[in-house]
């Protein structure tokens, strides 16, 4: 293979790599913040 796609190829595969990495801490974030209860009745009094 010529060595521009290899370069190319490593390059997608480190972008793909960071993006699924970054969904992956957004979902366990969103999982986490959707565990704490929320008080709605604590600034009515």
């Amino acid at each position: 293979m010529d060595q521009n796609i290899l370069f190319a190829l490593e390059i997608m595969g480190k972008g793909m790599l960071s993006i699924f990495t970054v969904i992956g801490l957004l979902t366990i974030i969103v999982i986490l913040l959707s565990k704490i209860p929320e008080n709605k009745n604590s600034n009515k009094n």
